[in-house]
């Protein structure tokens, strides 16, 4: 009797449940600490355990991938002007639109040759991002590194954070892109600092390092892509998303929009 009231009784997490996979429709790499935020912010308040517990019993686990391929580098040596390291790990700012970084990232994907043989083609993401809450501000994809895509992608960046009332700064790697001419002098007509990290420190960009790794984790690692505009589009769309949906426990599980529009009101 006591195993069939057991199974006969409600179950007194089936709303909770529904909530949960209600989360995950949405935010299908959420762990259970960005679920647990995510309840709050619908005035659920529940303990972070149970949700642990409950995302376990349901089978939503994150599946995390270890990809071991080496890093893209841009560093050709010294091919123009370096910047000193500003930055120089100063990550945090409580001011919008004061510290931007930037950096390329490499993607793979797949086309059928004429006869029929499956090539690795590659495409270079370069976007330009807000300390301030890790909003991607401004950003570039193309099928090669290529420096009119980063320029364009600079001319956006400056011109959304012209609002600014203090003296930006931007900051990047030693990437050939960053030491041209064309790169300093823009910077240096709009009054804008140039930071650049150490060679061969990646932890001197840290935050950019990040977004590329939570991007990839989420909809590169364990997918193929088989056309550029395939992976093109699905970067696009997550560059939204996380702008506009992906909280962050540091931001308060806001996402960086909304972070930034409340952080402006108060």
């Amino acid at each position: 009797m006591y195993w069939q009231n057991r199974f006969e009784r409600e179950n007194p997490d089936e709303k909770l449940e529904k909530e949960i996979l209600d989360i995950r429709k949405v935010h299908k790499d959420y762990g259970y600490r960005r679920i647990w935020g995510e309840l709050r912010n619908r005035n659920i308040f529940v303990n972070k355990k149970k949700v642990q517990r409950i995302v376990q019993k349901l089978n939503l686990q994150v599946t995390s991938f270890i990809h071991k391929s080496r890093k893209y580098s841009s560093y050709k040596g010294k091919v123009g002007k370096i910047a000193p390291n500003r930055i120089n790990r100063r990550f945090n700012t409580s001011v919008p639109h004061q510290k931007i970084t930037t950096d390329t990232s490499e993607f793979k994907y797949y086309e059928v040759d004429s006869k029929g043989r499956m090539i690795i083609k590659k495409l270079y993401l370069d976007p330009f991002m807000d300390m301030f809450n890790g909003e991607i501000l401004s950003f570039g994809i193309s099928q090669k590194p290529s420096a009119e895509n980063i320029m364009s992608a600079l001319d956006e960046a400056i011109t959304i954070t012209n609002d600014c009332s203090y003296r930006r700064t931007f900051h990047s790697d030693r990437g050939w892109a960053y030491q041209m001419k064309a790169y300093s002098q823009k910077l240096k007509e709009n009054r804008i600092f140039q930071s650049m990290s150490r060679k061969g420190n990646c932890h001197d960009n840290s935050v950019m390092e990040n977004f590329f790794g939570i991007l990839k984790q989420e909809i590169y690692y364990g997918k193929v892509y088989y056309s550029y505009e395939e992976l093109k589009q699905a970067i696009i769309k997550y560059i939204d998303y996380y702008n506009n949906k992906r909280i962050k426990q540091k931001l308060g599980w806001l996402s960086p929009v909304e972070y930034r529009i409340n952080a402006l009101v108060a």
